[in-house]
């Protein structure tokens, strides 16, 4: 099942996307997705929901181009990881010869976070503003100190997130704040997969597209660090709550991508597709909403 927030007139309602191309609102079941991710009598109600919008009534539903999607959570805690997928390496040489001992973990903070359908602002102080395209956990259920092989029961589903960067302002201090905080820089969406429908996350393709050339395309299978292990990992420091996001890092770019670099301008796209979760499109525009 796919769940949104979409935007009304009274404020934001959580909603299932029924058929591909339409919009269930949900808000008689439960007031947020995360309430849904975290009840599994509401996780069954709105399935059935879906099923019998699907049955009867899917073309009196709302379009999904006609509603604002909104992120589908609002995380109280948004945490990356940075260096996650092993890169190429030649023949003979072992691929985990250079694997961390343990994940680098970073924080984004709540103004950066945007929906599927808001541009991403390119500040005017921005030198070198860059796009990566992860897949980000959602917690459904509370974890602390939660065992390895429990983990993804704590997992509620899957989304996407574009970790956008300014790599000189990254550069500038050790703890990459200012390069990753500027408002905006954390678009997620469009939708949550719930996690009965991801069979296993390391088998996944995460592919990038920039202005419609494809930049990055690498398995989850090359991660070093497993969804699970992170759920687990990070839950024995601090506890993860339902509707917390883990964006669990990007493939490094294709070589071509990484050779004709140049830092995102006004006009740019970007969309990031995972295999069995959908794509964010990502426009970029200058202050004052310009492109």
């Amino acid at each position: 099942m796919r769940l949104v927030t979409f935007s009304t007139a009274t404020g934001p309602r959580p909603g299932a996307v029924v058929g591909g191309a339409h919009v269930l609102d949900l808000s008689a079941i439960a007031s947020s997705v995360v309430d849904v991710l975290g009840d599994d009598a509401l996780l069954a109600e709105a399935r059935a929901a879906v099923d019998a919008a699907a049955a009867v009534a899917r073309d009196a539903l709302p379009r999904l181009p006609a509603v604002r999607l909104l992120p589908p959570v609002i995380p109280g805690k948004l945490l990356c990881l940075g260096y996650n997928y092993r890169g190429h390496v030649p023949d003979g040489v072992d691929p985990t010869a250079d694997d961390p001992e343990f994940p680098d973990v970073f924080v984004k903070t709540a103004n950066t976070l945007g929906g599927a359908d808001d541009p991403v602002v390119i500040p005017a102080a921005a030198i070198d503003v860059d796009y990566e395209g992860e897949i980000a956990v959602v917690i459904g259920r509370r974890a602390k100190e939660v065992p390895l092989d429990e983990a993804l029961a704590h997992v509620g589903g899957y989304t996407i997130l574009n970790d956008v960067s300014d790599r000189a302002w990254q550069r500038r201090q050790s703890q990459w704040a200012l390069g990753k905080c500027s408002d905006g820089f954390a678009p997620l969406g469009p939708w949550l997969v719930t996690r009965d429908e991801i069979a296993d996350p390391q088998d996944l393709l995460v592919e990038v597209e920039r202005d419609g050339l494809v930049t990055v395309s690498q398995s989850t299978s090359t991660t070093i660090f497993s969804v699970a292990f992170v759920v687990h990992y990070l839950s024995r420091f601090m506890t993860l709550e339902p509707g917390d996001v883990v964006s669990t890092g990007t493939p490094q770019k294709l070589p071509a991508a990484l050779d004709a670099h140049r830092p995102l301008a006004p006009g740019d796209h970007v969309t990031v597709r995972v295999s069995g979760i959908g794509e964010l499109t990502t426009r970029f525009i200058a202050p004052g909403g310009t492109t």
